[in-house]
């Protein structure tokens, strides 16, 4: 049988045919973090098989967190799961397999038939605590308990999507940059005291569903993911349209603090109390009709044909992504949940699909007031707030330049918006005079001096991961998820050459060399002038390498960490001609930041991905020194100047750790900036630069740490995304240019950070 082809032309148009030994026969929907298919097993058996998007499965950190979501799953089937079958977290596409269970998310039954009634609320609410008892029981903690990951069955509620999971007694943290929840179903500690989350969050998780069951819209409404972090830290929920049984107990799973909200056996022993005789009729009475009754029927006279609705919504919802029908395919990347990484591949920032459901029952005039104070704040409660964008777009003919919206300010400072339209931060580079940037489906260039717009041009890329490469003379944006790499001319734009790409192809640029790591490892070197191969080799280590290119670098380093996290093999290749230059073995779980003075610096993770250590090995010496940070970083970029690293977390912590002969990993200042999510910190002319989530350019005194100088935010028509990982501001002479999630770009002026 031939691969199966969907219609879209991103990484994942072309499917496989097998995951392990269960033949996948059609894709049922897209998550966030893969796509889910009905499979067979040998005797027959009908699973939903979520296999990775291929992105993802080249990124050692999510393969780690996939293994810790089959590890939850496994440990929590039962009555109330979907219960785990099979799965290989060590496949080149990692992949699980679970039971397929027929019927429609929470969400989207919401969505169809309304806000439920009384008995099935009292129902919902009792199997949903019957679930999180037992889940709870065996150590595990969901922390993403909400509409879409509530599966409706005929037997009562399933609880699915462990992506996020971990034991409660663990020390796991977030995962950087990618993966935390979903606000609107999120409890207060997970925004104040995310280390100390335990099973109290997901009773607060569980008040909120059921506030969206009942009325069709949480009890914390906003579009802004900022808004409703103060709303659920700060605010009194809004039961309104609650039944008023129901009411006194959804207020106490609301509880502000996790110690005043009742244990899963407690709130079944209430609810028992609420109605004398609980109501045993099937749990959605009127669930099955048309097409669905059909399926049924069907499936208990033991016929093959599964219906497509109930198909894509039990798969989709069990891929951990918001149910989709099979036209939703098409994008593999995209899911309309606003985004689950990182489950385990993205996370989630508004949760778009029970978004909709709020809208239609938003209280008016409050939105306004507490966005005000919540920006007076500095929207320091986002921890984390992620959403990944994608877009997509194959046109390769050069569009006309157009207008830009442009403001020329004073001196030779701008603001720019020339991409109207898409979504995400403009990544951008600065070459001979120009200024090059990418947005999803977009590159474009501008003036340096004036910011006038030079050219724009569409591309196949669903994704942008990073600003267009200056490689060979030519512009090359990054495709990651594209299906073809390409060269354009700097100065109009033009197509020079192209080349298509194999599915799940990774592509990192180092000079000349367009460096391109297939699904199966090999590495292959491209010249960037015409896309011609220079060489192709197996860098030496099993499974994918993880390439990483700093400027001035000789080589590029090869990151292949251990299936336990205990090691990390690091090669390090001449992109010129695919030479090892050097292979060894470091301790720990490693990622590259920097390479400077003959050194590689390297951030220590541990097992969830927080930076516990800077490690500085110096090949031609073979000399490793390790330096503790001074607590433990979630989400951390990091950057070297001269013995200082500069590490930036989640939450907005800015870090100057001293790597000197004196007195190495002396806290030389600590600065807490605001940042929910920041870029990279660039150090230049002595300020270190950030750009955050929200669209604000920072500066801060690299000698002192004070904050000296930050931009108003532009977050722009999409204020219920944050983006994960900022694209970092770019030095341009003596100013620094940045981009924002409206689609601007800007510069300022460096010396004058207080006028900003």
């Amino acid at each position: 049988m031939a691969p199966q082809r969907n219609t879209g032309a991103g990484a994942e148009a072309e499917l496989p045919e097998y995951a392990g030994h269960y033949r996948l026969e059609s894709c049922l929907g897209s998550g966030g973090m893969g796509v889910v298919h009905l499979a067979r097993s040998t005797s027959g058996m009908r699973l939903a098989v979520k296999v990775v998007h291929a992105e993802f499965a080249r990124d050692p950190e999510f393969r780690g967190r996939f293994r810790q979501e089959v590890a939850a799953a496994r440990r929590v089937s039962g009555a109330f799961t979907a219960p785990v079958v099979d799965a290989d977290p060590e496949a080149g596409r990692p992949w699980m397999a679970t039971l397929f269970i027929p019927g429609p998310t929470l969400s989207e039954q919401v969505k169809r038939k309304g806000p439920m009634s009384r008995e099935q609320l009292r129902r919902l609410m009792a199997g949903l605590a019957e679930a999180l008892r037992d889940i709870h029981r065996v150590g595990v903690v969901h922390r993403d308990l909400k509409p879409s990951n509530v599966l409706l069955a005929e037997d009562g509620p399933k609880v699915i999507d462990f992506g996020i999971s971990r034991p409660k007694d663990s020390e796991l943290r977030t995962e950087t940059g990618k993966l935390i929840g979903t606000p609107p179903f999120m409890a207060p500690e997970q925004f104040r005291r995310p280390r100390e989350v335990g099973p109290a969050a997901d009773i607060f998780a569980l008040g909120s569903v059921m506030v969206h069951a009942a009325t069709g819209r949480g009890p914390f409404d906003s579009d802004s993911p900022y808004v409703v972090a103060y709303q659920v830290v700060h605010d009194e929920p809004d039961l309104t349209g609650v039944p008023e049984g129901l009411a006194p107990l959804v207020r106490r799973c609301l509880a502000k603090e996790p110690e005043d909200r009742p244990t899963p056996d407690e709130l079944m022993r209430e609810l028992r109390s609420v109605a004398a005789s609980y109501d045993t009729q099937a749990f959605i009475p009127a669930q099955r009709t048309g097409e669905a009754q059909r399926a049924g029927e069907e499936q208990r006279a033991g016929e093959e044909r599964i219906p497509a609705e109930a198909g894509a919504e039990a798969g989709a919802a069990q891929a951990g992504g918001t149910p989709a029908g099979a036209d939703r395919c098409e994008d593999a990347g995209r899911s309309g949940d606003a985004g689950r990484s990182e489950g385990a591949g993205r996370s989630e920032g508004a949760g778009r699909s029970e978004g909709a459901g709020r809208r239609a029952g938003r209280r008016p005039g409050r939105r306004r007031v507490v966005a005000l104070t919540a920006g007076s704040l500095g929207l320091a409660l986002l921890g984390a707030l992620v959403a990944v964008w994608v877009s997509g777009g194959n046109d390769q003919a050069a569009e006309g330049a157009g207008a830009p919206t442009l403001t020329a300010a004073s001196g030779s400072t701008w603001t720019a918006r020339p991409a109207v339209g898409g979504e995400g931060m403009p990544h951008c580079a600065y070459a001979g005079g120009k200024v090059f940037c990418a947005r999803p489906g977009v590159v474009f260039a501008l003036s340096a001096s004036d910011g006038g717009l030079l050219w724009r041009r569409s591309v196949d890329t669903r994704s942008t991961s990073g600003p267009p490469a200056l490689s060979g003379g030519l512009v090359q944006p990054y495709t990651d998820g594209g299906s073809r790499l390409a060269g354009l001319d700097p100065a109009t734009g033009r197509q020079v050459w192209q080349r298509r790409l194999p599915a799940g192809t990774t592509v990192r640029y180092a000079g000349d060399t367009a460096l391109l790591t297939g699904a199966d490892g090999t590495v292959t070197g491209v010249d960037g002038a015409d896309g011609a191969t220079r060489w192709r080799s197996a860098v030496p280590g099993r499974g994918m390498p993880v390439l990483d290119a700093f400027p001035g670098a000789p080589t590029v380093f090869a990151t292949r960490t251990s299936a336990d996290g205990t090691s990390t093999q690091v090669t390090a290749v001449d992109p010129g001609t695919g030479r090892v230059r050097w292979d060894t073995r470091l301790g720990g779980w490693l990622k590259p930041f920097a390479a400077q003075g003959g050194s590689v610096f390297f951030l220590a993770v541990d097992s969830a991905y927080g930076a516990k250590e800077i490690v500085r090995y110096t090949p031609g010496t073979g000399a490793t020194r390790r330096v503790p940070l001074p607590a433990v970083l979630d989400g951390a970029h990091a950057t070297v100047r001269g013995n200082v690293v500069y590490v930036l977390a989640t939450g907005g912590s800015l870090d100057a750790v001293d790597l000197g002969p004196g007195r190495p990993g002396r806290l030389l200042w600590h600065l807490e900036t605001s940042v929910s999510r920041g870029s990279a910190p660039v150090v230049r002319g002595g300020r270190v630069y950030l750009t955050a989530s929200d669209g604000r350019l920072l500066a801060v005194d690299a000698g002192n740490g004070r904050l000296v100088g930050q931009t108003p935010a532009r977050l722009g028509a999409n204020s219920a995304e944050v983006m994960s990982t900022p694209p970092a501001p770019v030095p341009v002479g003596a100013r620094v240019l940045a981009a924002a999630p409206d689609g601007t770009v800007f510069t300022v002026d460096g010396g004058r950070p207080s006028a900003w």
